[in-house]
């Protein structure tokens, strides 16, 4: 007989759905666009400076003449006039004027951020805070998460066998109760939980000789099928990469097929799971 977690059927606030996906999804996701952002003005700041100590010297400075402009290179005291038939150098020095008022508009942008991260620390989270230090409010909580259907919330409550590799890895607390590895396992677990949707983290799964361990195993609340839903969140490591290419293919070889029965969502660091791609993932297959 399954031993159940809890016996209270809860219906899911709005403002508790609308402060999981602020604190599990949103805010994590924009620290992550923001951060590959000032990667990016970095990139592009550098670019430009190399284009500019390219350039020749000088500063255009463009005279109306009636109808027609008279251009001049100005070194801040004195002005040679271009002729029309060094209209190249006219147009350097336009490009050069271009790129230093970019210049200034991305080295700005890029101060904010400076700002910002030198004001934020993402390790400090106020809501793993919450759960961590106050398992009785975790546990109060709990119930909110637990899908509605006896038999569901039995199948997700029973014992199964987890994961034993590398528990402290587990750091991530979530309302539901689960300890995850990472904060993008803990925005999936957050969106099922949301949807009162039945699940398992890291139940055993044996295909032939091996055991693996699905980061999620979901049973579909209307037919009953199971999901699996595997997060590879780093495929910007190529060592990474070929073992999720491989472990996929495991999956392929014994009837568990992406887009099937088979949920895969990447990460980068450039490019984070963000909540819209899980709610979106979970509508379509599960809603």
């Amino acid at each position: 007989m399954c031993e159940n977690r809890s016996k209270n059927y809860l219906t899911l606030p709005a403002i508790v759905i609308i402060m999981v996906e602020k604190q599990k999804g949103g805010h994590f996701t924009i620290y992550n666009q923001m951060y590959a952002r000032r990667q990016q003005l970095e990139a592009e700041i550098t670019s430009i400076e190399a284009q500019l100590a390219a350039l020749p010297e000088g500063k255009l400075i463009c005279s109306r003449n009636g109808e027609h402009y008279k251009w001049y290179c100005s070194d801040g005291h004195s002005s040679v006039y271009i002729p029309k038939d060094q209209q190249h150098l006219a147009r350097q020095l336009a490009m050069k004027k271009y790129l230093i008022s970019l210049l200034k508009n991305l080295k700005k942008e890029k101060a904010a951020l400076d700002s910002f991260f030198r004001h934020y620390d993402p390790a400090h989270d106020e809501a793993d805070s919450v759960l961590s230090q106050h398992p009785e409010v975790r546990r109060l909580l709990s119930p909110y998460f637990q899908p509605s259907d006896q038999k569901h919330f039995n199948w997700m409550n029973c014992f199964y066998e987890t994961n034993p590799n590398y528990p402290e890895q587990k750091i991530h607390k979530t309302v539901s109760g689960l300890c995850v590895r990472s904060k993008s396992e803990a925005m999936i677990e957050a969106v099922l939980s949301e949807k009162k949707l039945p699940f398992r983290y890291e139940c055993a799964l044996r295909l032939g000789d091996t055991t693996i361990y699905p980061d999620f195993t979901i049973l579909h609340p209307r037919t009953g099928s199971l999901y699996y839903w595997e997060h590879f969140g780093l495929m910007d490591h190529p060592s990474y990469c070929q073992k999720a290419c491989s472990k996929l293919q495991l999956y392929t070889s014994h009837g568990i097929i992406p887009t099937i029965n088979l949920i895969a969502t990447y990460e980068t660091k450039e490019h984070p799971l963000c909540n819209d791609t899980v709610q979106r993932t979970v509508k379509e297959y599960f809603l």
